[in-house]
């Protein structure tokens, strides 16, 4: 049952895609919108290259701010402030890399499906290191797969030397490891070379036997506990409020004592590392070993709602669809 700040949120996201839409010329519309039932709503990437949509910085100041309100809708403050960074940090990545980006040559995409005023419609903003996904039924929503990235990690030269945008993805996760006794750390740490990017990559149905098991939660000190309740946190709490703390109320429901969490790589700041935090409901995956472990990918894929899967068959059952 959706409570009335979901509501209110779910009343925000369609004003804000049905405004965006609206404001468009049906050239931007043909480019932006498309059909519910469209093969490519699961298809998404955090690579660079071009998206289907409509683009960012091919706007005008009036649309861009539509398109970012509309993102601001699928994330929490923290969220917001974070989508906003890696944005911003794009253009800094070409810069580093020798290119001459214009101000505001944003390459992230936005895609509606379906209708913002139909009981059922979803959204995207999706570019390199950014992907938001938003499923819309009813006055319910799905927030996942949720996926943040950082390249670089920490910027090394130039005049945003030191600009570090996921910072608590990996601080907390070193706090964590740097707490384990040895018995722990043995259990934690499954490998020690880190794998190159996280393992379940951009699959449209994340699969979490990929991961290693790592320690569990029930073998962690209180306070070890509550550093890994911190962390899944952390990534819930990029979406929308209620969304984090419904996700967070499932995992507690279906059982804490079964989250554990793993390691893999060096343990060294500056070695290339990789952890995952696997529970009954969810799979967050952490990497850094690109670019000399200076390039980190994140993600949170809920194992229930990704895409709003269950939400869209419960509608697909219970009405006919239309696109």
């Amino acid at each position: 049952m959706a409570t009335s700040t979901t509501r209110l949120l779910v009343e925000r996201m369609r004003d804000a895609a049905h405004d965006l839409l609206e404001a468009l010329d049906p050239a931007q519309v043909a480019a932006t919108r498309t059909t519910l039932d469209d093969p490519a709503y699961r298809e998404w990437s955090y690579l660079p290259g071009d998206r289907a949509g409509l683009r960012l910085g091919d706007l005008d100041h009036h649309h861009r701010d539509l398109f970012m309100g509309l993102l601001d809708t699928g994330c929490s403050a923290l969220g917001a402030r974070l989508a906003r960074d890696v944005i911003a940090l794009e253009i800094v990545r070409r810069e580093l890399r020798g290119g001459n980006p214009e101000p505001g040559d944003h390459r992230f995409w936005v895609r509606v499906f379906g209708s913002p005023r139909d009981e059922a419609f979803a959204w995207r903003v999706n570019g390199h290191h950014l992907a938001v996904h938003v499923a819309v039924v009813g006055d319910d929503v799905a927030v996942t797969p949720s996926f943040f990235g950082s390249e670089p990690a920490t910027v090394l030269t130039g005049p945003h030397k030191g600009m570090r945008v996921l910072t608590t993805e990996e601080d907390l996760a070193r706090t964590l490891l740097g707490s384990l006794d040895e018995d722990q750390r043995r259990q934690a740490v499954t490998d020690t070379e880190a794998p190159p990017d996280i393992r379940t990559r951009n699959d449209p149905v994340a699969d979490p036997s990929v991961t290693e098991r790592g320690v569990a939660h029930p073998d962690l000190r209180p306070d070890q506990q509550a550093l890994l309740h911190e962390l899944v946190r952390h990534y819930f709490g990029r979406t929308p409020d209620d969304a984090a703390a419904r996700a967070w109320g499932e995992a507690q429901e279906a059982g804490l004592d079964a989250v554990r969490f793993a390691w893999a790589g060096g343990t060294e700041p500056g070695q290339g590392h990789y952890y995952s935090v696997l529970g009954p409901t969810f799979l967050l995956e952490y990497d850094n070993t690109q670019d000399d472990a200076n390039h980190i990918h994140s993600v949170w894929r809920d194992l229930r709602h990704d895409w709003g899967d269950d939400l869209l068959a419960r509608h697909y059952a219970e009405a006919p669809h239309r696109g």
